[in-house]
């Protein structure tokens, strides 16, 4: 509260203010003294450590660390007209003059993030394909290379390194015409020179069928008790001595769950949801059918079930 003159009470009494209308109000006889005013505090609350609410950031983007100039640097548009023109050709070639290190990294970065929404990537996988990337480019080393494979794989690891592995068909899809054998290539590339940097081999995570299951059964519009049983089946067959890819035991487990099931999925379906030979789907499936009794819920199948599945 704080004091004010109202014109009915005749003298200065306290007043309210109001901050979801605006407006200031007698605390005595309920006048309004003013109304629709502004609000000139931030907009946001501030944690800094200073004393007071007074936040002196008021405008603009966050800083990026991993740049020379934490991000806040000035581009200059082109504005439309004739005369806009000029006058932006004129300031646009005195920003070219100027030298800025962090261009090369700009445009990576904003590579990264295209391809992190389009496979629809949490922020902090980005930021970690930013972290490696850059690392990478501070080490004066990959010029000359397929700077699109060399993005893909950064994403690649660092989707590793999050535990939210991606298939590399799934980054090749999104990496702007670089083939498989060239994000492979990179991406061993990468993983050298990070561990020249820091003198012990680079973690890369281990990669567990489980996780790549709950996303091929949505791409395949699965029930939510067939992928409960899916999840299971995968998590039990690593208890098995199975020498097969993940990603093609989890297409295998699948293709068993779909076939136990009222809805049926062609082998078809599965390889263009799982990104995974129909070849391969079979020779995995050979492998797990001898152990199907133990790795397939009880609860999702019965004996007899399980006996009448095809023979592979």
């Amino acid at each position: 509260m704080s004091d004010a003159y109202c014109s009915d009470c005749k003298r200065q009494t306290e007043v309210v203010f109001d901050h979801s209308a605006g407006d200031t109000v007698c605390s005595e006889c309920g006048l309004v003294l003013e109304s629709h005013s502004i609000d000139e505090t931030s907009e946001w609350r501030t944690f800094a450590n200073e004393s007071g609410d007074n936040d002196p950031v008021r405008v603009g983007g966050p800083t990026n660390p991993l740049l020379a100039d934490g991000g806040l640097s000035t581009v200059i548009a082109k504005p439309n007209g004739a005369s806009g023109e000029f006058l932006s050709s004129s300031l646009g070639r005195w920003q070219n003059r100027g030298s800025n290190p962090d261009r090369g990294l700009i445009m990576a970065f904003k590579t990264i993030a295209t391809m992190s929404d389009r496979l629809g990537l949490v922020a902090t996988i980005k930021d970690r394909a930013n972290e490696i990337y850059k690392r990478v480019e501070d080490q004066k080393s990959s010029r000359g290379r397929n700077q699109d494979a060399l993005l893909a794989a950064c994403l690649y690891i660092a989707c590793r390194q999050e535990d939210k592995p991606r298939t590399v068909k799934e980054i090749c899809s999104v990496a702007n015409g670089a083939t498989k054998k060239e994000i492979g290539r990179a991406k061993e590339y990468i993983v050298k020179q990070l561990g020249l940097e820091n003198g012990q081999s680079v973690e890369m995570g281990t990669i567990h069928a489980g996780d790549f299951m709950r996303r091929f059964c949505s791409n395949l519009g699965m029930i939510n008790q067939a992928v409960k049983a899916a999840h299971e089946a995968v998590t039990k067959s690593e208890e098995f001595d199975i020498r097969r890819s993940p990603i093609s035991i989890a297409a295998a487990v699948i293709y068993i769950i779909t076939q136990l099931s009222d809805d049926k999925k062609p082998l078809k379906d599965i390889s263009v949801a799982t990104g995974v030979a129909e070849g391969t789907i079979r020779n995995s499936y050979k492998d797990l059918h001898p152990h199907v009794s133990k790795i397939i819920p009880g609860w999702y199948a019965t004996e007899d079930a399980l006996k009448n599945l095809c023979s592979p």
